[in-house]
């Protein structure tokens, strides 16, 4: 059977929602996980209730449609979802960045969104788009929920149900061949254990090559490739008549490429000599010539326990998680235009990186590479020497950029305890207090590539085979303590009112592990943070700092016919503040500030971030349930956003938090669904999303730019059908189509900026003005990009039969531009491109 055909000319019917309004991405009336007389049943005030009767915009998505949609995993649901996007997996698998209306996660600080599984809290961002176990049902959460859900919900909250043990046996599994070697296999087995309890066992595997290979190291699977495997329990026992024991726990592994990205610069006064120095990043040509293998590992351990006892007329609740998550990743590293390692200097390390690079630079003459990348006949950059230098770009096939190794260790435990009414009167109420404790290590190795491989080590001393240049290594502590109280009543049979609010303690701190040596390439302080008294190089001192919020929210509802509500909330949403490495100031000004005269704000510790968000809005039914919808509109202003920096330069690389002073963001969102005939369902969803930067101290110049990280808009438009072939089989075949509009990355977009070029070109051998090496970032934003995915199958009562294709019409995307401003360009990384499966799944 020819794939292609069978998805091609299904593909026909995805026309059929393409004709449509946008349409709503809501789980259909007719396929909730949980229902009622009122409909699909959520627990988005943490308490069990009509969909139609929560005054927010929440998305659902429920057991049968989780499995005609073939999600997996966050990125997959997130793509169904109106205004919320994600960058995973560019960096390494644990960076998963959510945008939600305007509010993005920034890497290397906390999330945004708040990730709830069973009612119990993750702590870590590296699980937001990990696999959960058995998923039920799916809610989305939109505005800030950190008075509901607790700590990172200052954008929303994801809320999972995962399969929960019954009375009888079941079980099930999933298999997928695909494209790329990519295979995926889910499997679980539900079984009671005597009269009062249950236990369910699951288990995931997948791999791929990915779609992208290295062209240096033998056009290799070493780019985009992952493997997978996972395992989770769940055992629920009733300990009395009133009491519930659910104990969980799930162990991850992960192995896989990292840091998939190219470099496109954005110098307008270098392209007469290359045009490929002024280029727009959605038209880089994809090319990977890294000397290095990258590597990815990642391993998750995490348990859980929860107690519910039920009262007369309340029902107390206490969990308890612990979370191990450590990850590491090995690369290619940035510092090769900057000639860091080209130079002999008064070191034997720095001699020998330099013999290296010269001998790997001249063995490598002629190899073609991404323009305007090329190898001459000189280790030297074009800068220095424009008749035969070279110009190396990060992530060369050359020694010349040095190497990169990075770890992010995090362990913590967490614990809730809460009192609540059973929600059978008017007015119900909950009460309650949560506590965490964090222990996190973050490493960023940078070393000498002898062409001998990478040490992971974070630190390696001269005259080793990977000789440490540059090291930023810390501890952070974190405790937080927090109580929590709401309660919601009916005014009257029309109109309800609730009020809930969180008070926040984070107190963290950081400790240096960075050795007191020196650089052996560049003689000083192997951190820039480092003093040097007598000789003697100085530790950092360790760092403590207190955030304190109160996080109140009030939600309103009118019952404005049976079928139609009017709502309305407010709330106040909060991110701790915290510490980026220690040295990263010291590096930011004096390899920039001082040098080119820039004067880019960034400091060890960064601020929390609040914001004040509005919502009112419509829901309901119309046509006798046939056309279900969701209208609304928002406003929130954000103060002290958190926002990711990346800086490149002789130094290397770094990573930094940032705050973007004040932020404002506003707009509206439509969504639908309607069942056309029995079996037909079209649906979809639109938003629109305007941000404006109103203060921003770090880079004042980009007053008035939009909000990074926030598309402009999203539509998500789809159909569905679910007919009967015989008695026993159906057709079933699912379109979705997913356009996500122009996306800005970095607070600088249409602004010109001096690079580290305008301060290396007068002082070269072609003694040019500085501003000769100034970037325009105005072809930085990515464009608009829609994608469609397709499955065409048949299924039985416990079997299904599915062919689908991802990005049916292969449209190639970027999946994140990555802004080093005063590098002079971007780092980006290429979106998933087509492919076509198989899919079977059995059930029992």
């Amino acid at each position: 059977m020819n794939v292609r055909l069978v998805l091609a000319s299904g593909a026909a019917l995805g026309a059929i929602a393409l004709s449509s309004p946008a349409l709503a991405q809501d789980a259909p009336a007719s396929e909730p996980a949980a229902e009622e007389e009122g409909g699909i049943i959520v627990t988005a005030r943490r308490q069990s209730e009509s969909l139609q009767d929560v005054p927010a915009a929440v998305t659902v998505f429920g057991a049968e449609t989780l499995a005609k949609t073939g999600v997996q995993r966050a990125d997959d649901f997130i793509q169904l979802t109106p205004g919320v996007t994600i960058v995973t997996g560019t960096a390494e698998a644990g960076d998963t960045q959510i945008n939600i209306r305007g509010i993005n996660g920034a890497r290397d600080a906390e999330s945004s969104v708040a990730l709830v599984v069973d009612g119990i809290l993750k702590t870590n961002t590296a699980q937001l788009n990990q696999n959960q176990g058995t998923l039920r049902q799916v809610e989305i959460l939109k505005g800030p929920q950190g008075a509901l859900y607790g700590r990172n919900a200052a954008a929303g909250a994801i809320v999972l149900q995962t399969l929960k043990p019954g009375d009888a046996l079941e079980g099930g599994m999933l298999v997928r061949a695909a494209q790329d070697n990519t295979y995926l296999a889910n499997g679980y087995i539900s079984t009671p254990i005597g009269d009062t309890a249950g236990l369910v066992l699951s288990a995931n595997y997948s791999t791929t090559d990915g779609f992208f290979r290295n062209s240096f190291l033998g056009n290799s699977k070493t780019i985009d490739d992952q493997e997978v495997f996972g395992i989770d329990g769940r055992f629920v026992a009733e300990l009395g008549p009133n009491t519930e024991l659910d104990v969980k726990a799930r162990y991850a592994d992960l192995r896989g490429a990292s840091i998939n990205f190219n470099a496109s610069f954005h110098l307008p006064n270098f392209a007469a000599v290359n045009p490929a120095f002024f280029e727009d990043v959605n038209e880089h040509p994809f090319g990977f010539y890294s000397n290095i293998r990258p590597t990815n590992d990642q391993v998750t351990f995490e348990t859980s326990a929860k107690v519910e006892h039920e009262f007369e007329s309340t029902t107390l609740t206490a969990w308890v998680l612990y979370s191990d998550v450590d990850q590491s990743l090995t690369a290619d590293s940035t510092s090769a235009d900057f000639a860091r390692f080209t130079f002999p200097g008064a070191t034997p390390a720095s001699v020998a990186a330099a013999n290296a690079c010269a001998a790997s630079t001249t063995a490598l003459t002629g190899f073609p590479l991404n323009p305007p990348t090329f190898i001459g006949a000189s280790p030297i950059p074009f800068i220095f020497n424009p008749a035969t230098g070279s110009t190396f770009g990060p992530y060369s096939p050359t020694t010349c950029d040095g190497t990169q190794f990075q770890v992010r260790k995090q362990e913590d435990i967490s614990g809730e305890i809460r009192l609540a009414s059973n929600g059978d009167g008017a007015i119900n109420w909950q009460v309650g207090a949560y506590y965490l404790h964090i222990d996190r290590e973050v490493g960023v190795s940078l070393g000498a590539d002898l062409g001998r491989g990478i040490i992971r080590e974070l630190y390696n001393a001269p005259g080793s085979d990977n000789p440490t240049t540059q090291l930023y290594h810390d501890a952070f502590k974190t405790d937080v303590y927090a109580a929590f109280a709401s309660i919601d009543a009916d005014v009257s049979d029309r109109f309800n009112v609730s009020f809930a609010g969180r008070y926040d303690i984070e107190d963290r701190q950081v400790s240096s592990l960075v050795p007191a040596v020196f650089d052996p390439i560049a003689g000083g302080p192997i951190n820039p943070g480092q003093t040097v008294s007598g000789g003697v190089v100085q530790p950092i001192a360790p760092k403590s700092e207190t955030f304190k919020q109160f996080q109140p929210k009030i939600s309103l509802r009118y019952e404005l016919t049976d079928d139609i509500n009017l709502y309305g909330n407010w709330g106040i949403g909060f991110k701790s503040g915290g510490f980026n490495n220690q040295g990263s100031a010291a590096i930011v000004d004096s390899a920039f500030n001082d040098f080119i005269g820039t004067n880019v704000l960034i400091d060890d510790q960064y601020r929390k971030e609040v914001s004040s968000a509005f919502e009112a809005g419509m829901k309901g039914t119309l046509l006798d349930g046939a056309v279900t919808f969701d209208l609304a509109g928002y406003y929130t202003k954000v103060e002290d956003m958190q926002f990711f920096e990346f800086f490149v330069g002789g130094f290397g690389l770094l990573r930094v938090v940032s705050n973007i002073d004040e932020v404002e963001l506003y707009g509206a969102e439509l969504n639908l669904s309607a069942e056309i005939l029995d079996g037909w369902t079209v649906f979809g969803s639109g938003n629109v999303t305007e941000s404006e930067i109103r203060e921003n101290a770090s880079r004042p110049v980009t007053v008035g730019n939009k909000s990074p990280y926030t598309a402009d808009y999203t539509i998500n438009v789809g159909t569905q059908l679910d007919l009967p072939v015989t008695d026993s089989v159906n057709f079933v075949t699912r379109a979705d189509y997913r356009i996500t509009g122009p996306t800005w990355f970095h607070t600088l977009q249409d602004d010109p900026n001096p690079t580290l070029f305008s301060g290396l070109l007068p002082g070269s051998a072609l003694a040019l003005p500085a501003f000769v090496g100034d970037a325009d970032y105005s072809i930085s934003q990515r464009d608009t990009f829609g994608v469609m995915d397709l499955r065409v199958g048949v299924e039985g009562d416990s079997w299904s039969l599915t062919a689908y294709a991802e990005n049916l019409f292969n449209e190639k995307y970027l999946n994140e531009v990555i802004t080093a401003v005063e590098f002079g360009g971007s780092f980006i990384s290429p979106g998933a491109r087509q492919r076509f499966g198989v899919e079977f799944g059995y059930k029992f």
